[in-house]
């Protein structure tokens, strides 16, 4: 059902070229959200892609055209937005198109993502099958850019335009992964989004007397196009929980944190499940 309150609302959404982030951008806009669908097209050595599905290379590699055009085609408002996340000046850039094009942001999804398979230990590959990598300087900082310091960035630009002009509404949310509990095989992508995490969960500290709530997702496996059949089985094996979500399934979760009905929901970590 639509939310008319959310309707003339401005959100700006990362990583909305595909999967989760696309989903989120078309649940947003059928509430009647203006959305900046902001992405950058991965090459496939960013992504390591040889080790999934074909159609997951080509998916993170293509624009948000067809996902505006989609939203477009039933009524709804949004715009695509190519920007490097690591880049000193894009979280300004993109802030300044928002407003330009629909006004200023309101609500803040952090969903971009960077990703390797990196370990302390001398693992030659992960469950899947996939091959592991030292913990090395240059993964370190490939997926803290993106996942860590672009979401901090991010925040802060939205803290500094909602402050300096008194707004009184606004809503954070940020896709987490695994928690701040470790994640073995990944060690670099876990604590880049515990960190994500922690900034999302301070934000909601300080931003709360402006309005402001601010809440993190935990999605479990998610079929965004990487997961293979012998993938799915391997996770389907492991018990109660252990099931692979759709986009839509996080997406529908995003829009309850952003509706009036959670306005005094904030400082939440909620486990998709």
């Amino acid at each position: 059902m639509r939310d008319p309150r959310l309707t003339g609302r401005v959100a700006l959404v990362t990583g909305a070229n595909h999967g989760i982030g696309a989903a989120i951008s078309r649940e947003l806009a059928r509430h009647g959200v203006h959305v900046v669908a902001a992405y950058l097209r991965m090459t496939p050595t960013d992504l390591d892609s040889e080790h999934y599905p074909a159609a997951y290379g080509e998916a993170r590699g293509t624009t948000a055209d067809a996902l505006v055009a989609a939203i477009k085609a039933q009524g709804g408002t949004a715009i695509a937005a190519e920007a490097d996340l690591r880049a000193p000046d894009a979280a300004a850039a993109l802030f300044d198109l928002a407003e330009e094009t629909f006004g200023p942001v309101e609500i803040l999804v952090n969903n971009a993502s960077a990703w390797k398979a990196d370990t302390f230990a001398p693992l030659e590959a992960d469950r899947f099958g996939r091959p592991h990598s030292a913990m090395t300087p240059a993964v370190h900082d490939f997926v803290f850019a993106i996942d860590a310091r672009a979401s901090a960035m991010l925040i802060a630009e939205f803290a500094t335009r909602h402050t300096a002009r008194a707004a009184d509404w606004g809503r954070i949310i940020g896709i987490g992964s695994g928690g701040t509990s470790g994640f073995p095989g990944e060690v670099s992508y876990g604590a880049a989004k515990a960190a994500m995490q922690s900034y999302t969960l301070s934000a909601a500290h300080e931003l709360w007397p402006h309005g402001v709530t601010a809440n993190v997702i935990l999605p479990p496996a998610v079929d965004t196009g990487w997961i293979s059949a012998e993938t799915r089985a391997a996770i389907e094996a492991g018990g109660p929980g252990s099931r692979v979500a759709r986009p839509e399934d996080i997406a529908e979760v995003v829009g309850m944190f952003v509706s009036e009905e959670a306005r005094f929901v904030t400082g939440q970590v909620i486990a998709v499940r």
